[in-house]
Parts: structure tokens; C-alpha cells; sequence
């Protein structure tokens, strides 16, 4: 079974080249052939999202059916994206999985608290996180019924 859909972005934030393209790869093993946005760090992904900077003539009438955001990442980190991402109407109720390595019970409740919608810490062995990917993508992009656009205010 192939997922795709050309208004089904995947927004993936990570710093860390090897873990990129360990989620790319197991993406495109899922036959999950959503277009990905790959943001390096907070600001970039904060970018995309509100079209500033390199995004600034991008269509904010499309946004990410799902967002995965590490949390340690250079300039701005995770939860201070997740916190701009809750402040804002037009992103506000968009799904937010933090896809960590941390471990740190102190992350856990703070992403919770800012209002992630999920919590999945990063898998050592590549077939474990292939097998987290597979279920986070058929569960967010295939299962999951998203807020309908016209319920969002976008500006």
C-alpha cells in the first residue's frame, strides 16, 4: 500500500544529517511518498511554516499534515518551536510528534505541556526506527482525520 498525497507534506525537522536520511530512507521503504520539507533547525522549520525567510513566497495555504521535530537543534530548539507553533492560529492545531533521542522525563512533560501530540523516542536499530516511521506515517497521514483547513485562520 502506497500513502500519497501532494497536499500530505511531512514537515521533518532535524539537525542531524544521519538521522535525515535514516527517516528519508525508511519513508521511501514505507512506501510513504508524501513530499517530505526537510528544516535543519527551529528557525528554518518556524520559516517554512509562516513563509519568511528562504519560504517567503511559498503557499501558507499549504501546511504539514504532520510535523516531526527533534528537540535538540541548533539556533532554536524543539520546544521553542512547538511553543511558537501553539501560539499561532494558522499552526496551532497542527499534529506535532517530538521524534527525540532524549530520554529526559523533564522533555517528555515539557512537550507534552506545549502540546505535542505525541512522543517517540528515536529507536538505536535501523529496523526498529523503520518499523516507529512505518506506524507514525500510517497512523498521521493515513488514519488520522486532520482539522479540516477551512476550521484554521490563516492570514
Amino acid at each position: 500500500m502506497e500513502l500519497s498525497n501532494k497536499d500530505k507534506i511531512i514537515l521533518l525537522v532535524e539537525d542531524n544529517p544521519d538521522d535525515e536520511m535514516l527517516t528519508l530512507r525508511a519513508l521511501k521503504q514505507n512506501y510513504i511518498r508524501n513530499e517530505v520539507v526537510v528544516a535543519h533547525d527551529g528557525v528554518e522549520a518556524l520559516d517554512f511554516l509562516f513563509g519568511t525567510g528562504k519560504f517567503k513566497d511559498r503557499d501558507l495555504t499549504i501546511l504539514p499534515q504532520v510535523i516531526l521535530l527533534d528537540l535538540k537543534l541548533p539556533r532554536m530548539d524543539g520546544l521553542e518551536v512547538l511553543k511558537q507553533i501553539r501560539a499561532d492560529l494558522r499552526t496551532k492545531l497542527l499534529p506535532v510528534v517530538i521524534l527525540t533521542s532524549s530520554n529526559e522525563e523533564r522533555d517528555r512533560v515539557t512537550g507534552y505541556g506545549l502540546g505535542a501530540n505525541s512522543y517517540v523516542r528515536k529507536p538505536v536499530d535501523f529496523n526498529e526506527f523503520s518499523e516507529a516511521v512505518r506506524q507514525l506515517g500510517l497512523y498521521w497521514l493515513l488514519l488520522n482525520e486532520p482539522v479540516p483547513a477551512a476550521a484554521r485562520s490563516i492570514k
